[in-house]
């Protein structure tokens, strides 16, 4: 959960009236939250510094208070003082607009094709006339860290900049350039630099660093210029220097540009509404006008308010309560969402305003009325029913089978379930499309690219790190596998497999044969053509020519023995026969 910390003065200041720690940590709770920590600046950069000194630092008290991670809105002072005011009714939830600039000249950010390879979408509006005294300027700063480490994923989904207004002119350009062609002055530096210096210099920054990795092997790197060619970053890295904000600034531009338009459109609408509250007109955002190079055109931000209805009695029924449908509604829209009885009390219509995406579902706005009601006053009482608990049963077989493998003689092994392309497809002779496969989109290393079909190359992989042990090594691993499937939801299923693989100095197929005959004995399957099973001569790229069968049971195949294609074991770094015997046992269930 992020933690946000706030200094206790202004958060009663801004609340109008004080309470004692254990009031405010009730409050907290009462709204959901929870009041992780009371501490100083004194005590933080002590504990920081680990010297046990802090020269200078004051000993204003600090609220570390505890906030949902999808409650974007409350990452900062203003979103958790208009929220904690909204619950105990002292005001109503502010209503947020997006409103033109009265001249009709609507600031234009223009979006260049080359972006395409980097970062594709970008959102920008405009806070017009705002006031910055020193506190609200560092919330204002926070907050965007606080989306940066959360929401943002570090910066890879989406990244913030906020720039003087007053210091540019549009309209601005979105676009993206090789490192040498970029020259600006980074924050808060004195000098200019090109975009690859740029880089170098932020290597070793405690906070910079983390970032870097987002952009630099690509060959283009993202940069937005004002019309007189002013850089006013290069996302998701730095800011430039020109366009810095200050106390002074009475009109801030802010742009994010983002790999994910949604989270994209969701970070601008939780910036620009927390701080609407400071502008001339309250809670009002300038609109700006974004340009694809398709020709496309979008106003933002959208701030978009939508409805939902929910029925009082689902609601009652999954707290727990019974509560009349006005008094739900009114739970409600104490929790930012106004809500009103419609349809002769069937229905409560809710107005999800635009700080609340974290509503996506019924369940969402039901946790809602049960915070407001108060996880403490809803009665505990004993169910109605009786329920034991029963073992899946494709587990319970999986386990039986486990016993009598290990006594057998085989030694159970448990591999990743991630692999490679080559482990599945290359090394086993195969093309990877004729697989079926599951690719991982964005995978961290070559050896997590694809969701197993096999659990052989697993095991074979396991012999290899276990060469130098007494022969011979007899595994099996039974587990489940991964493939395309077209009929499910998720367009993939899962299959449970038992594998086992003998290696030795010579084959011994009839071990592994003899295997798959205790396992048929085992699962009560006898050796016959009509309602048992046997196995056929057959061809597979993993086995060697005429060393191969496929298993057929209860009228399907479920799987294929024989003696590992010589090239097989030599790709998987081993210098010995080898028998393997994988089937499906879900069949017999």
């Amino acid at each position: 959960m992020p933690t946000v910390s706030v200094k206790r003065e202004l958060l009663f200041q801004a609340l109008g009236r004080s309470y004692t720690d254990e009031e405010f940590d009730e409050l907290c709770f009462e709204f959901g939250l929870e009041l992780d920590e009371i501490t100083s600046e004194k005590d933080i950069i002590s504990k920081e510094q680990g010297d046990g000194k802090a020269e200078g630092a004051s000993d204003i008290i600090i609220y570390k208070i505890d906030v949902p991670a999808n409650r974007y809105d409350l990452l900062c002072l203003e979103g958790l003082v208009r929220g904690l005011q909204v619950f105990k009714e002292r005001i109503k939830a502010p209503r947020y607009k997006r409103i033109m600039p009265a001249n009709g000249g609507v600031q234009r950010l223009i979006i260049t094709e080359e972006t395409a390879q980097v970062r594709p979408h970008a959102v920008a509006a405009v806070l017009r006339n705002i006031t910055f005294s020193k506190d609200r300027y560092d919330s204002f700063i926070d907050l965007q860290e606080k989306l940066h480490q959360n929401i943002c994923r570090k910066r890879a989904l989406v990244a913030i900049g906020t720039h003087d207004l007053d210091t540019i002119s549009g309209p601005f350009t979105y676009t993206a350039r090789p490192p040498s062609e970029i020259r600006f002055k980074p924050l808060n530096q004195s000098k200019e630099y090109t975009a690859s210096e740029i880089m170098d210099l932020y290597r070793t920054d405690s906070q910079l660093k983390h970032y870097l990795h987002i952009i630099e092997n690509k060959p283009l790197y993202p940069v937005i210029y004002d019309s007189n060619g002013v850089v006013l970053s290069m996302p998701p890295i730095i800011n430039g220097n020109h366009t810095k904000i200050s106390l002074n600034t009475r009109n801030v531009f802010v742009e994010c540009t983002a790999t994910d338009i949604t989270k994209a459109k969701i970070v601008l609408d939780i910036l620009v509404t927390m701080f609407s509250e400071y502008c001339e007109k309250q809670f009002t955002v300038e609109a700006a006008e974004v340009t694809y190079h398709n020709g496309k055109t979008c106003i933002y931000p959208e701030l978009a308010y939508r409805r939902e209805k929910v029925k009082p009695d689902l609601i009652n029924k999954k707290i727990g309560i019974s509560e009349t449908p006005s008094s739900l509604a009114k739970l409600l829209t104490r929790m930012c969402l106004k809500s009103h009885v419609t349809g002769n009390g069937n229905n409560i219509e809710i107005e999800i305003p635009p700080t609340r995406a974290d509503i996506i579902h019924a369940c969402d706005i039901i946790e809602d009325a049960a915070i407001a009601y108060g996880y403490n006053n809803i009665q505990m009482t004993i169910p109605k029913t009786y329920t034991i608990a029963n073992q899946f049963p494709l587990n319970k077989l999986t386990e039986l089978l486990r016993q009598d493998l290990a006594a057998a003689g085989f030694t159970e092994a448990l591999t990743f379930a991630l692999c490679s392309q080559e482990d599945i497809a290359d090394k086993l002779g195969v093309d990877i499309s004729s697989t079926k496969a599951v690719h991982i989109a964005n995978p961290k290393t070559a050896e997590f690219q694809v969701a197993r079909t096999s659990l052989l190359p697993g095991l074979l992989k396991t012999i290899a790190a276990n060469r130098k042990m007494p022969l011979p090594l007899k595994l099996f691993e039974i587990s489940d596998i991964v493939v395309k499937d077209s009929t499910k939801d998720v367009g993939a299923r899962n299959q449970r497999n038992l594998c086992a693989i003998y290696y030795n100095k010579n084959p011994g197929f009839e071990v592994i044969h003899g295997l798959l005959d205790r396992v048929m004995q085992l699962l009560a399957v006898p050796p016959s053509k009509e309602s048992g099973y046997l196995i056929k001569a057959a061809e597979d790229s993993a086995f060697f020519p005429g060393r191969c069968a496929e298993i057929f049971a209860k009228g399907q195949s479920i799987g294929k023995l024989g003696v590992l294609h010589p090239d097989v074991i030599t790709k998987f770094e081993l210098t010995m026969p080898c028998s393997a015997l994988e089937i499906n046992i879900e069949p017999f269930l």
